[in-house]
């Protein structure tokens, strides 16, 4: 098996790559590419790639069996700060692979993470046909994403499966820490400082611990059955409150419940928890990894 990576040097990218490497056949190939000069784990097959420049994406290996695309820029105001920035990286990049791809006669599947913000939050379950709204330019550029793999499927024929991931937490490649909600928390707490949450902390999340979502990407990812479709992954239901609040027991800190910052309260999304069995009964998916385990 052959693996084509576009974006390895990401959060996500590294731990998969991890995972890839410690969990799948010795023998599958992984061909890495990222605009840095070099990939910041040292590993070997990586290859620079100019995003802007549309003959240096056509290097890029599209007969691989699955070709993740983890390139893409993640903010909630700073997208309308920055709005070029980020529907140069986020959009228009995924159209010139997508163009690349066509134009070499790629052959592996697209595989492309999106995001719980294409969601219009509310209590209960979200299935991947629940209502969407979009308060951040990321939301929308990541759901335009998906619209675009859609259409060159629908136009060319091209392969490809969507994963919407919530909340991820934790990481197997030590130096590739993420900067999301847990770890937020994490380093509050292990500095001795308290944990400050907007509002009442209500909003409930679906927490996936890394390990399970490079998982879930990868038997996901190498199905037929998922082949052309959108998929929720799961993991467990937390609120904002109750994760602060073990953390900050572990390392006795206290939780600080602040007022809402103007911005921040308009692009709150509200409770997005996933209804992830469309995926987890093609994949067989457990989500082994529990969220207090974690903590201590």
């Amino acid at each position: 098996m052959k693996i084509t990576i576009i974006g390895a040097n990401s959060y996500i990218a590294r731990n998969f790559i991890w995972y890839v490497q410690n969990n799948i056949d010795s023998d599958t190939e992984m061909k890495l590419y990222d605009f840095q000069e070099k990939h910041v784990d040292g590993l070997p097959d990586y290859e620079r790639v100019d995003y802007s420049d549309k003959d240096s994406i056509r290097k890029i290996d599209f007969n691989s069996d699955m070709i993740y695309i983890f390139a893409g820029k993640t903010g909630s105001v700073q997208g309308f700060e920055q709005y070029e920035t980020f529907v140069e990286i986020n959009e228009l990049i995924l159209l010139k692979i997508i163009e690349a791809y066509r134009l070499n006669n790629g052959t592996g599947r697209l595989i492309f993470p999106s995001t719980r913000l294409v969601y219009k939050g509310r209590d209960g379950l979200l299935k991947e046909d629940a209502e969407k709204e979009f308060k951040t330019i990321y939301a929308i550029n990541k759901y335009s994403c998906e619209n675009y793999l859609w259409m060159y499927n629908n136009m060319y024929g091209i392969p490809y499966t969507v994963f919407r991931i919530c909340l991820p937490y934790g990481t197997l490649v030590p130096e590739a820490s993420s900067y999301g909600t847990a770890e937020f928390f994490m380093k509050k707490a292990t500095a001795g400082e308290n944990i400050t949450l907007y509002g009442d902390g209500k909003q409930r999340r679906t927490i996936t611990y890394m390990e399970d979502l490079c998982e879930a990407l990868y038997k996901g990812g190498s199905s037929k059955e998922t082949l052309n479709g959108i998929y929720n992954i799961g993991g467990e239901d937390y609120s904002l409150y109750e994760m602060a609040e073990l953390i900050a027991k572990k390392y006795n800190v206290n939780v600080e419940l602040i007022e809402w910052p103007r911005e921040a309260r308009l692009t709150e999304s509200g409770s997005t928890v996933f209804d992830s069995s469309k995926l987890d009964e093609i994949t067989g998916l457990k989500y082994s990894h529990k969220f207090k385990d974690w903590i201590s």
